[in-house]
């Protein structure tokens, strides 16, 4: 996020610098000073939940779109590297012709 030039920055900003600052200066007392907050299995239960429904699911027609894309590029890649061992293939073959007493 871009923000105007010569301002000073968002009260946010200047408190997560102080913050790191801090922590910087004297990690294992911001750990002490933050003890973890225990959650009930009810309260996670119900914070999972929660997240869960802010996922975005594909739909039936976007993941059968995604697996024809997938599929293509799989034997465009395997046309190409055909091609390639090929080719290759046909050079080193020429080479020990060449190379072999006739």
């Amino acid at each position: 996020m871009a923000r105007k030039s010569g301002g000073r920055p968002p009260q946010a900003i200047r408190n997560r610098a102080a913050k790191t600052a801090a922590a910087m200066a004297s990690p294992s007392a911001v750990a002490q000073a933050q003890p973890k907050k225990r959650v009930s299995i009810a309260q996670f239960a119900r914070e999972v939940r929660a997240e869960a429904r802010r996922i975005t699911w594909t739909t039936r027609r976007e993941t059968w779109i995604t697996s024809v894309m997938v599929g293509i590029m799989v034997v465009l890649a395997a046309v190409f590297f055909m091609v390639v061992d090929w080719a290759i293939s046909n050079a080193v073959t020429w080479i020990l012709k060449l190379a072999s007493p006739g």
